[in-house]
């Protein structure tokens, strides 16, 4: 149970060093806002087919935006962050503390997902009073929820397991970018596939964890039918993930 505590412990001094740099604290907040603006003027607000049917182009980019928020905070975040923390030595000088490593972080993850959770609260709320999309209730915000939990952990302890391949903070940023931006675009959450993509781009989509992360917060925001082998496989992602970063993650830095 310390362990545990650690971690809670952990989790919140995280919080008070994210809000003490209210630059960073704004953009992080304000980006999936500004992209849900910028798609909906470029593309307008036309019906678009989708894999849950026909929709405002509007509503279609709210759970996408979503998906987006939990992604940059719970992956790319934590991949670049920890990155940081570990060149300059707070890894390190971590392992030297009563606190266990894990616990550490556990709690960087927890405060993530907090994170993205807030994002997608003002990403909806955001949805709902600009563009007067219906938001979910019922069994399928029972499911979005589910949804949303399962993708923000897989996907944090994704962006730990990246940072076992990151050899230095300066290249984290594209390291990390470089990773995760082609999943965005070919994967439903930047642009609207429709009801069937190019043959190459579904096999990438079915492959990697992002296409379905999206599939479910899209389907349960939308009312779709919902398929839990998306989430199923978020799952088992993140599981590969965590595994990978137990046996190679680094504590200290290449020299």
């Amino acid at each position: 149970m310390s362990g545990i505590r650690f971690a809670l412990r952990q989790a919140v001094y995280t919080n008070k060093a994210f809000w003490r740099n209210p630059a960073s604290a704004f953009f992080t907040f304000a980006f999936p806002l500004m992209f849900l603006v910028i798609f909906t003027t470029l593309f307008g607000n036309s019906d678009t087919p989708t894999a849950a049917g026909t929709i405002k182009t509007s509503t279609f980019y709210i759970p996408g935006m979503a998906t987006f928020a939990v992604i940059s905070a719970c992956y790319t975040n934590i991949a670049i962050s920890v990155a940081y923390a570990r060149d300059e030595g707070i890894l390190k000088r971590t392992r030297g503390t009563p606190m266990p490593g894990w616990s550490y972080l556990l709690g960087r993850v927890l405060h993530a997902m907090v994170i993205a959770v807030v994002l997608v609260v003002i990403v909806g709320a955001f949805g709902k009073f600009i563009y007067d999309a219906q938001l979910p209730t019922g069994t399928p915000l029972v499911q979005f929820l589910i949804a949303l939990v399962v993708g923000s952990g897989a996907f944090a302890a994704l962006g730990l397991a990246l940072t076992c391949v990151i050899p230095n903070a300066d290249a984290s940023p594209a390291i990390v970018n470089a990773s995760i931006l082609p999943l965005l675009f070919l994967s439903d959450v930047f642009i609207p596939l429709g009801r069937d993509p190019a043959a190459w781009v579904n096999a990438i989509g079915v492959i990697f964890p992002v296409r379905h992360f999206a599939n479910a917060m899209q389907a349960a925001f939308l009312g779709a039918p919902f398929s839990w082998s998306d989430v199923l496989v978020v799952a088992l992602w993140g599981i590969g993930g965590l595994l990978v970063a137990a046996r190679y993650f680094r504590w200290e830095p290449r020299h």
